[in-house]
Formats: structure tokens, C-alpha cells, sequence
């Protein structure tokens, strides 16, 4: 990244676009190169009728939403992350078309939900979330898109010994030796796939700057479509992309609440589209912010509204669910975007590719997409996510893998409870009530100097640090702030990482922060992060 001047702000608006034009286009349309792969692959693996509904998202996510947005450099689009919710919701609507359609409906309500969220602040949401449990929650997903794209890399059928289909993650990793074995005539599709596969693994790997800009997706696709035009993969079923209806005739559509007869099954996905989707955007948020060269803070509250009108808007023309994508938009961070108008042109851009490229599109091989998305879902369930875990502590990787084990067992809000609770329990092992988890006892003192101590009592843990952090963030600005820890008996990773990002934020608007009384307590590791109890 190039360096700036840290007294530089870019405008925003069309005195930003004309300002930061050359930039933010260039950006954009890099990021739309990888967007348009990723985005035809979630759509296709969360079981939508059309690949291009992704695209379809993704659009409206740049040209619409960018204008509406609480961050001016985060990426709206398709999420690997929603493909488990979106296939479990058709699958349990009875799939096909009719599941597609109630899923629609169910997207809109949580569209609504999501507004609301905004509507009435809670951006904060992701604060109550341990932070072992959302890694957890990510990692099972990842895992469970490597168990259901392996099969379409090598043109299996998921199919069991009995015949039916099988769609447990467990089973589809025990079924994968039988499916291997009963192959036949796939051979030019796992050609394909070993070779985006290893495209996507290795790419990372090379060192020169010059590669490294170019989007590994985009790779693929040079090297693949050709590939699979010597291979005649379109005369082999499951091979390339097929389209079964224009990209015009997506518009029009309106989604449908008929049929709905299992209400729990409904609600259900309203509270997993609304919170999970609301969750990934807003760490992403976080996360981009922390990487912004200009040091901008985003209204979280803004792009919740943003991100919910545009899935409504989304799922009424028949796209699937949309949030801030981290992975695009630390694209658009490290390509050098300065504004919102970055995450517009990659949609215009995206527009282009589909009015202009489509019969391109089509020669697109399943098992390339296939690729792409593994890549995903091995950086999500990485090794080093687990050592990271074990790393912070002990019971951390406790609640990490129950999270991931009741994910994959049941379904991501079982999961992301059952870390929860875990949490809740470990904490209550080292010490604390039950109701000390929920309260936040915290004082705010003003000397004479015009210094603030903030004294927190009892306990600063997970469940009780939205309380903390409200207090935290509405002291005024440019002081210096003494954070006493001297009265917590306990204070969990979750706590100390907020701590820690407060501090950061606050000394970055020009104050000082200091925070004392660690000394008495015991971490739990030698992580810096470590939760810890008073010896």
C-alpha cells in the first residue's frame, strides 16, 4: 500500500468521486475479478436455480448499496459464509423451486430484521458473541464447504451406499471413499478441478508483486475455460455452468410467502439469516476499519440498514443474501480504494461482465467453482485457526471446538449457542455467578485534571461487556483515560480483546489511555489476549 498523508481525508460524495476517481475505479474493477467467480460459485453452492443471482446480489451490493453504506470501504456481495444457511433453508422448504421461493421469503424478514437492528442500534451485536464461539461458528462452516464441494471438484454424486443422498457434513467426508470408488467417466472434471485447486493453493505462494495483484479467481478462469474446452466438459453432465434463464428475466420477481406450514422451520432461518448475516458484516466492518490507512470510523448502525435494504431488495428480484464480504474488501483496502465509490464500480463493472460476457460466463467449469470455494472454506477451518485457539488458552479452544462439533452435528444456531453456553459455564467454573455474567458494575471518575478512571468490578466477560464498552466509548474525547482492572476478579479473552481495541481506537482520535491492576491477576496463557482471575 502506497503511504499517504495521515492528514489527508478523502471527501465523500461526488466531490469524493471526482477526487478519487482513478483510484477507486481501479480498485473496483479489480475486486469485480473477484467477485465474479466467487459469486456465481455461492449462488450455485447454496443451491439457487441460477448462478447468476449471485451476481445478480453482488450488483445491487455495489451500484445500490454503496450509496447507502455506514463504510466507505467494505465490499457488499455474496458471503461463503451464508451458503450453509441458505442450502439448509431450501432443503428443508422441500428444495427445488418451491424451497427456493419460501427461502426468498425468508430472506426478506430477516431483510426487515436486519433494518430494524440498525433502526434501533444495535450494531453492537457482534459484542455479545464470544469471540471463541464466532471463530468456531466460521471454521464449521468452512469445513462444511470442503465436505460438499469435494464431491462437485471430482464430478461425484453424493449419493450413498443405499441410494439417497446425504447431506450431513459427517457423512459426506465418511461417504467420499465409496463416491471415489464408484465414479465413472469424470475424469476431465477432476482434471479440471486439481487443476483450479492447485491454482488456488499455490498462487498465494509466489512472491512476485506483479502475480500477487492479480486475483487468484481471475487465474483460474485464464487457465480453466480454455482447459475445459479441450476437455468438451460441456457434453458431460455437471461439467460448466448452464443457465436456464436469462439474466433480464430474473427481474420481476416476487417472492412468495404461500405454503409456508412449518412456521419453527421459518422463523428459524428468519433468526439465522438476520443474525449470522448482521454478525459476519459487522466483524468485517470492524475489520476493515482497523485497516483503513485513514483512520475512518464506520457507522455500524448505517450499514446494518444498508446491508438489510439491500437483501430485501435482493430477494425480491430472486438474489440470495448479501453482507460486508471481508475477503473482497480486503481486496479493495490493499488495491488502494479511498471511497464507497470502489464497492460501486465493482458492481458496475459486474453489470458489464453479465450484459457483455455472458456467453463466456457460460463456458465457466462447476468444478473451477468448486475450487475457489474450498480455498474459502480452507482459510476458514485452517489449521492455524485451531493452534490460534489452543494458543489464547485452554478453555478458548474448548469453546472453539464445541462450537465447531455442534455446528457440524446439528446446525450453526445450535452451534453458536452451544459456545455460548460453554463460555458461560467456564466462567462460572472460575469463579463468578451466573448473574455477575450479565452485570457490568463499572464507575467513572473525573479528577481535577480533567483525567477519567474507570473502574469495572467483579467481572468484564462477554456476556456483560457491551455495558462496559457503552460506557467506555461516551467518555469525552482527548483525555486521558485510566482503565482500573484492580477490582475484576475475572476478565475473559472476549473482554481483554475489546479493552485492547478500545484502547486503540481512542488513542487514534488523540487520547491516552492507560489501563492498571493487571498485576494480581493470573492469565490463563501467554497469550496477550489471555483471559485471567485474580490470583
Amino acid at each position: 500500500m502506497n503511504t499517504i498523508n495521515k492528514n489527508f481525508i478523502p471527501q465523500d460524495g461526488l466531490a469524493g468521486l471526482k477526487e478519487n476517481f482513478g483510484k477507486d475505479l481501479l480498485s473496483g474493477f479489480m475486486v469485480s475479478l473477484l467477485a465474479l467467480p466467487l459469486s456465481l460459485g455461492i449462488a450455485k453452492a447454496s443451491d439457487f436455480p441460477n448462478p447468476m443471482y449471485g451476481v445478480l446480489t453482488a450488483i445491487i451490493g455495489g451500484v445500490v448499496v454503496s450509496f447507502l453504506a455506514g463504510s466507505q470501504l467494505t465490499i457488499k456481495g455474496p458471503a461463503a459464509g451464508l451458503i450453509v444457511i441458505v442450502s439448509g433453508s431450501i432443503a428443508e422448504f422441500g428444495g427445488g423451486e418451491h424451497g427456493w421461493q419460501l427461502t426468498l421469503g425468508v430472506i426478506v424478514v430477516a431483510a426487515v430484521v436486519q433494518f430494524l437492528f440498525g433502526l434501533f442500534k444495535l450494531g453492537k451485536l457482534s459484542d455479545f458473541f464470544p469471540l471463541s464461539a464466532v471463530h468456531g461458528m466460521l471454521a464449521a462452516i468452512g469445513l462444511i464447504i470442503i465436505a460438499k464441494q469435494l464431491y462437485v471438484l471430482l464430478g461425484l454424486s453424493t449419493s450413498g451406499p443405499d441410494g439417497h443422498p446425504i447431506t450431513s457434513p459427517f457423512g459426506l467426508l465418511g461417504n467420499l471413499p465409496f463416491a471415489i470408488s464408484h465414479a465413472s467417466n469424470n475424469m476431465p472434471i477432476v482434471i479440471v478441478g486439481a487443476t483450479a485447486l492447485a491454482i488456488v493453493l499455490l498462487l498465494p505462494m509466489v512472491k512476485n508483486p506483479i502475480i500477487k495483484k492479480i486475483p487468484a479467481p481471475m487465474v483460474v478462469l485464464l487457465v480453466v475455460i480454455p482447459l475445459g474446452v479441450y476437455l468438451n466438459l460441456k457434453d458431460i453432465k455437471g461439467g460448466v455452468l448452464k443457465f436456464d434463464k436469462s439474466f433480464v428475466e430474473i427481474v420481476g420477481f416476487n417472492a412468495s410467502f404461500e405454503g409456508v406450514k412449518n412456521i419453527g422451520v421459518f422463523v428459524k432461518y428468519v433468526i439465522l439469516f438476520a443474525i449470522i448475516g448482521s454478525l459476519e458484516s459487522l466483524l468485517t466492518v470492524k475489520a476493515i476499519d482497523m485497516l483503513d490507512p485513514f483512520r475512518r470510523k464506520s457507522d455500524y448502525n448505517k450499514d446494518i440498514i444498508a446491508v438489510g435494504l439491500g437483501n430485501g431488495i435482493a430477494a425480491l428480484l430472486g438474489g440470495i443474501p448479501m453482507i460486508s464480504e471481508v475477503a473482497r474488501s480486503s481486496a479493495n483496502v490493499n488495491n488502494g480504494a479511498r471511497t464507497r465509490w470502489a464497492n460501486f464500480f465493482h458492481g458496475a463493472c459486474l453489470l458489464m461482465f453479465m450484459l457483455f460476457l455472458m456467453p463466456v460466463i457460460q463456458m465457466i467449469p462447476n468444478a473451477a467453482l468448486a475450487a475457489l470455494l474450498i480455498g474459502v472454506g480452507i482459510k476458514l477451518a485452517h489449521p492455524k485457526e485451531f493452534i490460534h485457539a489452543l494458543h489464547i488458552g485452554k478453555e478458548q479452544f474448548l469453546i472453539f471446538v464445541v462450537t465447531i462439533f455442534f455446528t457440524l452435528f446439528e446446525d450453526l444456531l445450535v452451534g453458536i449457542a452451544a459456545g455460548i453456553v460453554t463460555e458461560l459455564i467456564v466462567n462460572i467454573i472460575n469463579g463468578r455467578t451466573f448473574a455477575a455474567m450479565f452485570k457490568a458494575p463499572t464507575t467513572v471518575e473525573e479528577s481535577e485534571f480533567n483525567e477519567y478512571y474507570v473502574n469495572i468490578n467483579d467481572a468484564a466477560v462477554f456476556s456483560n461487556f457491551l455495558g462496559i464498552k457503552n460506557k467506555l466509548y461516551n467518555l469525552p474525547k482527548e483525555k486521558n483515560v485510566t482503565i482500573n482492572l484492580s477490582n475484576t476478579k475475572l476478565i475473559d479473552h472476549s473482554a481483554m480483546e475489546g479493552l485492547h481495541l478500545f484502547k486503540h481506537d481512542y488513542e487514534e482520535s488523540g487520547g491516552k489511555v492507560v489501563v492498571v491492576g493487571l498485576d494480581n491477576h493470573t492469565p490463563f496463557s501467554n497469550h496477550e489476549f489471555a483471559a485471567r482471575k485474580q490470583s
